[in-house]
């Protein structure tokens, strides 16, 4: 059965952190269902930047489905209006409860996550700008990337790459995250210089 993924956007969200994300597991063949935090119930929003992006659905119809990741994109004032939805903070509350794997990226970690009481003792980062953790157990500021238990943080647009590889091989395993790292042609070799 295929892993599902749940990613929540919003007016404002981080455009290369929500698409990466959801590039990313959609090349691991997780399901992902992208959904609009509007009150409005609109499915397009405007990202942190102006690009326009178009959800699969509103929130409000993900409420009787369980997904084996929530992933939360930062941006401003995406992560407020992310924080700030009734039925996301369900979903969110019943993922954690249940020990189903959650994280957040950017901004997320302390204005969704933390607001939330989610980081309750965990060791989390987040954009060098939001790491205002006072819940958490410890601010890691120098990983790209935090794994506590079913939470995964990150830190930016410049470690989405990096935060969504992370997720995949938390649902699928190091094989798919190789396999799936391989056809981005990500390697650790050095620039070359002329």
């Amino acid at each position: 059965m295929s892993k599902t993924a749940l990613i929540p956007i919003a007016d404002g969200s981080e455009e290369i952190e929500a698409v990466t994300i959801i590039d990313v597991l959609r090349r691991a063949e997780i399901s992902v269902t992208v959904a609009s935090v509007s009150d409005d119930g609109a499915l397009q929003i405007t990202g942190s930047h102006g690009i326009q992006m178009v959800a699969d659905c509103a929130i409000d119809d993900c409420q009787m489905r369980v997904f084996d990741l929530i992933a939360i994109p930062g941006g401003l004032p995406g992560a407020e209006h992310i924080a700030a939805s009734a039925p996301l903070d369900k979903l969110l509350r019943k993922q954690a409860e249940n020990q189903r794997l959650y994280g957040a990226i950017c901004a997320a970690p302390q204005l969704v996550l933390e607001s939330k009481g989610l980081l309750n003792k965990k060791i989390a980062t987040g954009h060098p700008m939001f790491q205002l953790l006072p819940q958490a157990r410890e601010v890691d500021s120098e990983s790209r990337v935090v794994v506590d238990g079913n939470c995964v943080t990150s830190q930016g647009p410049g470690t989405a790459l990096d935060f969504s590889l992370e997720l995949v091989e938390r649902l699928c395993g190091l094989v798919k995250r190789e396999e799936v790292a391989s056809g981005l042609v990500l390697t650790t070799s050095p620039a070359a210089y002329y």
